[in-house]
């Protein structure tokens, strides 16, 4: 059992691991060794998910989830299997977390009076910057 919060868990039976070749470092040992890791979750038909949080997961996740509602995590980072398992799994589960927190909700707020005034004396700052630009009246123009 994956640990989420206190009250999300995953089985790790909902996790498929596929190992395949990587790029990066590591030499001629890149073309022989499959360290990469491809981990596969099905969002839409994980029984360990609430509604709301698979609702927030599909909207984080949009590039990595597949038409049938897998999430597909390749990593790649590190040179050995293990790591890039951890690494995977911790990402899956960290993606999994910020899903579950709760949108916080805007309120709309008004501008200050003070905010207006500053705003409105700064234009008219402006205007006058603009308006004084023009060529001084000369003696033919009186």
């Amino acid at each position: 059992m994956i640990n989420i919060t206190p009250s999300i868990t995953i089985d790790e039976k909902e996790i498929q691991q596929e190992f395949i070749r990587s790029t990066g470092p590591g030499g001629q040992n890149v073309n022989k060794v499959a360290t990469a890791v491809q981990l596969r979750f099905d969002v839409a038909n994980s029984p360990s998910l609430p509604e709301e949080v698979r609702r927030r997961l599909f909207s984080l996740g949009k590039k990595r989830i597949t038409v049938e509602g897998i999430l597909i995590i390749e990593a790649r980072r590190y040179r050995t299997q293990g790591a890039n398992r951890l690494d995977a799994v911790e990402r899956l589960v960290e993606l999994i977390r910020k899903a579950a927190e709760k949108p916080r909700i805007r309120r709309k707020t008004r501008p200050t009076l003070a905010s207006r005034e500053r705003r409105l004396e700064s234009k008219k700052r402006r205007g006058d910057t603009k308006r004084f630009r023009g060529p001084l009246p000369g003696p033919a123009d009186l």
